[in-house]
């Protein structure tokens, strides 16, 4: 289908340095100058789309972009300063844990009085919010599991057992009616958004695109396949509640049987993923390299600072009345605003 395979198109720039990584890939400018890259907020609209522009060239690419330009020197050259100011932020903004133990302990008990964007949307979310969170995460769930496909190469023995089990259930187990990324474009139909890959990139904030290029970053770093395997670890230990609250906000809010049927599916599959990648993947990784544990537990932490961020921004939007989009939705169903 269209979806599944067009190249999206190069987004609105937000400022002069996804404004300058945008006119480079199209052929009509020069990069971004050094200085613009260190004045840019790190977590801003600017800096975080041009970091994505950079990642998108390893996945899909861009329509009118040539494919030769995902190893330009000159991209890469930009791509490492940007990833610099990115994981400095990162390494300057999280706690620091040397232990796996001790960082796994605080994801792996759920809070007695959840006030997260799952609790807000099974108890009290509307269609409209249902449809902005579906519309920004389409950014990673369209490519779900491709970013931690990366450290496959850069794993062995049961941490790379491990970890291609659990990629084998999110591409489907060999059916392509059930890929992850396949089934979250139903549920964008089930909510009348548009399901092709990318359509949403100008309506996503800054905080949803530091969650994606997280991904990118330790995933494309053979240096972070410790802090990928944190960030999949992380992923897969809070999905399953998750999942669980989402599913019941697809029900209440009448959201429609694929919508809801991605949410009940990964209740299932992830409460099974989060052993396995407890037990083999981290317990096989740091068997073979225990001085990997510091950048697991990073990992972990990071995770958790970028969604707690991209929460707080729903959050904030929506107890004040407002959407948290970028660009208002359009609707691609009758009776759906």
């Amino acid at each position: 289908m269209p979806h599944e395979t067009q190249e999206p198109l190069l987004p609105t720039a937000r400022g002069p340095v996804s404004a300058a990584v945008t006119e480079y890939l199209r052929g009509t400018g020069p990069l971004p100058r050094p200085e613009d890259i260190a004045d840019a907020p790190v977590y801003g609209d600017d800096l975080q789309l041009a970091l994505y522009l950079c990642y998108e060239l390893h996945y899909r690419g861009f329509a009118g972009v040539a494919p030769e330009c995902e190893w330009d020197p000159e991209v890469l050259r930009t791509r490492a300063a940007l990833e610099h100011r990115f994981l400095t932020a990162l390494r300057a903004d999280t706690p620091v844990h040397d232990s796996v133990e001790d960082t796994l302990a605080g994801i792996l008990v759920e809070p007695v009085d959840g006030t997260g964007v799952s609790h807000h949307l099974r108890d009290r979310g509307e269609l409209w919010q249902v449809r902005e969170y579906a519309a920004q995460r389409s950014l990673y769930h369209l490519k779900e599991a491709d970013p931690h496909a990366w450290v496959l190469p850069r794993l062995w023995g049961r941490a790379k057992a491990g970890m291609a089990a659990v990629e084998f259930d999110e591409f489907g187990g060999g059916r392509p009616d059930r890929v992850h990324a396949r089934l979250y474009a139903d549920l964008m139909t089930d909510l009348g958004l548009d399901p092709t890959y990318g359509r949403y990139l100008d309506a996503a904030s800054a905080e949803l695109l530091a969650t994606v290029n997280l991904m990118s970053l330790f995933g494309l770093h053979r240096s972070l396949r410790g802090a990928l395997v944190g960030h999949f670890a992380a992923v897969e230990i809070t999905s399953s509640p998750g999942s669980r609250r989402l599913a019941e906000a697809m029900r209440r809010t009448g959201a429609g049987a694929a919508a809801e049927f991605f949410y009940d599916e990964h209740v299932e599959a992830d409460a099974v993923h989060e052993q396995v990648v407890r037990h083999e993947v981290i317990g096989g990784l740091l068997e073979e390299e225990p001085h990997l544990g510091p950048d697991v537990a990073f990992g972990i932490d990071a995770t958790g600072h970028v969604e707690d961020r991209f929460a707080g921004r729903l959050l904030a939007d929506w107890n004040a009345g407002r959407s948290s989009l970028r660009t208002p939705l359009a609707s691609t169903m009758s009776g759906i605003s």
